[in-house]
């Protein structure tokens, strides 16, 4: 009953984590889009009134007119809406998934135990916990004070944007060397997740509040709150992309269970944001197709670097009879991946994939063969499989 609990609260705050994320990152896109498409305005009387920027649409059957005001407007209405709840409730519940699904069992699911660096190969559990938390502080600590040091003025953003792209490469680095594959490809999109709620948090919903407040006292805002509030809702934006793909990754093995993850983590955050710039582009009235066509060549490269090494080597007096990958499977595997697991804290099999007959082996033999001979399944190596079997493993050929 203990597991079944756990993997219903997983599941509801698995979908509440979906249902906040789609709001914020929609309402995010949305207003992105509607910044770069305003134009300026016609009417003279709405210049005067210091409106910065307009734009007529059509959704719904209706027509819409959004005007921006370069500052503020004369008179703020009472119901003035905005935007940071659904920003709260993405992060609350992806930590909370966090601490669910790794947190609880970091010896399987954070420890990395093929890691180069001895010290977090021979992590404990708790110890993992401590470094992951750390992990995800530092990351926002070191990118804020990029913001602030390269940038404090909001006038060298192109330096802040260098700068932040090398950080993200040292963040997949070391993911990729002190945590286990799948941990750390969601890490690396926890940290940029964390920067971008904490960008909400910190940034721009106190610096939207502080003009809020000096416009009711009859004073002027101060024009680098919504300056500073631009450019994190900016990083924002480009942060989007590679953390949905970061966190959907964690069902694909191939990419997080490669000798140079970090690589491949690289080149999807990459390409991510140049797709993503594209658009941005876009809706300010320029087609930059170069954007991703990049993104594109990006990902290929990523394909080319994580396709499995050809298996034909194998010779057939080397390769294994079915019965002897069934017998491994059966002492090594089936704990976990059975219909009715056995090992303590799974109510059901990882990913659907039972392997309790043979022609269920057969049908996941491709995605048996590669986390295995990657090393990162079992997790954490918990039935103690030996590098004999998994070698069988890998030779096996139908």
């Amino acid at each position: 009953m203990h597991a079944y609990l756990l993997d219903f609260t997983n599941f509801m705050l698995r979908w509440l984590h979906v249902i906040a994320a789609v709001a914020w990152i929609g309402e995010s896109i949305y207003f992105v889009m509607l910044d770069n498409s305003l134009r300026t305005p016609k009417a003279v009387e709405d210049r005067e009134k210091g409106v910065f920027g307009e734009m007529w649409a059509v959704h719904g059957g209706g027509f819409y007119h959004n005007q921006k005001y370069a500052s503020a407007p004369d008179k703020l209405p009472e119901d003035l809406h905005w935007s940071f709840w659904k920003a709260y409730t993405t992060w609350l519940t992806g930590f909370g998934l966090f601490v669910i699904l790794y947190m609880v069992k970091p010896s399987f699911y954070l420890v990395n135990p093929d890691s180069d660096w001895a010290w977090a190969a021979g992590m404990s559990g708790w110890q993992a916990n401590v470094v992951a938390l750390a992990f995800l502080l530092a990351g926002w600590v070191v990118y804020n004070e990029l913001c602030k040091r390269l940038s404090p003025d909001m006038e060298r953003d192109g330096l802040l944007s260098i700068a932040v792209a090398v950080m993200m490469v040292v963040v997949a680095y070391l993911s990729s060397h002190i945590f286990s594959g799948r941990a750390a490809f969601l890490l690396t999109g926890a940290v940029m997740a964390t920067a971008m709620s904490a960008n909400v948090f910190f940034w721009i919903i106190p610096g939207q509040r502080r003009m809020v407040k000096a416009m009711k006292a009859g004073e002027t805002p101060n024009p680098l709150d919504g300056k500073r509030g631009k450019q994190r809702s900016v990083h924002n934006t480009y942060f989007t992309l590679p953390v949905v793909l970061l966190m959907i990754s964690n069902h694909y093995s191939f990419a997080y269970s490669h000798e140079l993850a970090w690589v491949i983590m690289t080149l999807f955050i990459f390409a991510g944001a140049l797709i993503r710039q594209y658009f941005v582009l876009m809706h300010a009235g320029h087609r930059r197709p170069a954007y991703p066509a990049a993104g594109a060549v990006l990902i290929l490269v990523a394909f080319w670097m994580a396709a499995p090494a050809s298996s034909g080597q194998a010779t057939a007096s080397l390769a294994p009879e079915l019965e002897e990958v069934q017998a491994i499977v059966a002492s090594r595997c089936v704990a976990c991946h059975s219909r009715e697991p056995t090992q303590p804290g799974f109510t059901a099999p990882p990913a659907g994939m039972a392997y309790d007959s043979v022609e269920q082996l057969r049908a996941h033999q491709a995605r048996i063969k590669a986390v295995v001979a990657s090393g990162y399944m079992p997790l954490g190596n918990m039935t103690g499989m030996t590098d004999e079997e998994r070698a069988v493993i890998a030779a096996w050929e139908e």
